[in-house]
């Protein structure tokens, strides 16, 4: 079946002149490196590319020069011939309102995607979308650049948590290696991706952690930071995710609940799991949604009911939670 689709998916793009590639909302390493990567692969085929993401992209991404190839905001529909939607489970997770009846294309890893397209490639078993369009690159009949490379496994690296999350597999560091010898630099990547903070990210993380509390059982640990924390360090809600994975590296936890007041009464909840702790199915039963080790969803009240309330409720349900 992947052949089969992966074939499809490179022969429609082959026959389409304009395409649009677009990704989900609140992007993320994964989507935004994958879209700047299959962008390049469509310049090799001569193709007209837009390449549009409906949010901004969060810190450190903005700061990049390759960023500024993603348009922020709609894509203009007018002599399109195909729409290549990365990682949204609909198409109204991708914000766009202008492709309508244009020709799709639905590339996810998430096994929660709807399939919407016309052509629909769903691998729940890729680390990474990256991973998928990588898959690409043959059935294409192009050849792989150091950019497209760097890209690609940039996209990866960031899927899996520097490869630590229990996304990464056999496969993933199959990939991984023929990237590299394709061009891409391990250690020039993971210095742009983990090591790009400004002292007042790191000063905001603080206050962040000094809000650090655990469950009875230490296996949950909870962090909040409220509007006037971001806005006193100039950041944006999205910008600070990293704060979870230095609470998750606590010994013992298997669940990280990051509090994110959006606006008085509105919170986005982040989830981050290691283990056998499933992100995902607990934000779905909060109506979100998302990965195995990283999820989220929103919640509306005042904090002193949801600290009170969806702990216990997310304990009661790791709890219940079956083995991965």
């Amino acid at each position: 079946m992947s052949q089969s689709i992966k074939a499809d998916i490179a022969r429609k793009i082959i026959n389409s002149n304009e395409i649009a590639i677009t990704i989900h909302l609140r992007p993320d390493g994964d989507a935004i490196y994958t879209s700047l990567a299959l962008a390049a692969m469509l310049d090799l085929l001569g193709k007209k590319v837009q390449t549009v993401s409906h949010d901004p992209l969060p810190f450190p991404f903005y700061e990049f020069s390759e960023s500024r190839r993603l348009k922020i905001g709609q894509i203009e529909p007018e002599g399109l011939d195909l729409v290549i939607l990365l990682e949204c489970a609909d198409v109204a997770r991708s914000g766009q309102t202008k492709i309508g009846q244009l020709p799709k294309i639905n590339i996810d890893h998430h096994y929660s995607n709807s399939p919407f397209g016309d052509l629909n490639w769903i691998d729940p078993q890729a680390s990474a979308v990256g991973e998928m369009v990588y898959g690409l690159v043959e059935p294409l009949g192009i050849k792989i650049t150091p950019e497209i490379a760097t890209y690609l496994y940039s996209a990866i690296f960031s899927d899996t948590g520097s490869f630590q999350f229990s996304n990464t597999s056999s496969q993933t560091l199959d990939v991984g290696h023929q990237l590299v010898e394709a061009g891409a630099n391990p250690n020039a990547v993971a210095e742009k991706l983990l090591n790009n903070n400004s002292p007042s990210k790191i000063r905001l993380l603080g206050r962040i952690l000094s809000t650090l509390q655990l469950n009875k059982a230490g296996n949950i640990a909870i962090i909040t930071m409220l509007v006037r924390d971001r806005e006193e360090f100039g950041f944006k809600e999205i910008d600070i995710e990293d704060a979870t994975t230095l609470a998750r590296s606590i010994k013992g936890v298997e669940m990280v609940i990051f509090f994110k007041e959006i606006s008085p009464g509105e919170f986005r909840v982040s989830l981050r799991s290691k283990g056998q702790a499933n992100s995902a199915r607990v934000a779905e039963k909060f109506g979100g949604g998302g990965h195995v080790n990283a999820a989220g969803f929103t919640a509306y009240g005042q904090l002193e009911e949801l600290y009170s309330r969806i702990p216990a409720e997310i304990e009661n349900l790791l709890k219940s939670q079956p083995r991965l």
